[in-house]
């Protein structure tokens, strides 16, 4: 089964026009919930959702700024660092989304594969 967790950088596209936004993915089994903080005025906002094989899903909404609620589906890569896909507010807007793990998190697992190496040889 896939795993999501960690931090992860994207952009999502309104009218053609890019929003860069962090998210911190926290999977529980198939579960998905956590934060993301958009580059813009809205600010941040809370997930919810799904993770079933390579497909994603997740409803967005921001503490703040706007009371619509935001739904993405997706797709994960095989190699599990990258995923694309659409969102949707009800019917009247959309636009595509991707976003890539973060490199933060790629050095955490490699110290924690360096960790087991050196135990591994007894370093």
């Amino acid at each position: 089964m896939a795993d999501l967790s960690g931090t992860w950088l994207g952009t999502y596209w309104q009218q053609r026009i890019p929003t860069r936004f962090e998210v911190t993915l926290i999977q529980s089994g198939n579960t998905l919930t956590g934060r993301i903080l958009d580059d813009s005025y809205l600010g941040e906002a809370k997930l919810t959702g799904e993770v079933i094989g390579r497909r994603i899903s997740f409803t967005k909404s921001y503490f703040t700024t706007s009371a619509d609620l935001i739904n993405y589906i997706g797709t994960l890569s095989e190699k599990e660092d990258f995923m694309q896909g659409q969102w949707n507010i009800a019917r009247w807007d959309s636009g595509p989304w991707e976003a890539r793990r973060s490199g933060e998190a790629l050095m955490v697992d490699l110290a924690t594969v360096r960790a087991k190496q050196l135990s591994l040889t007894g370093k």
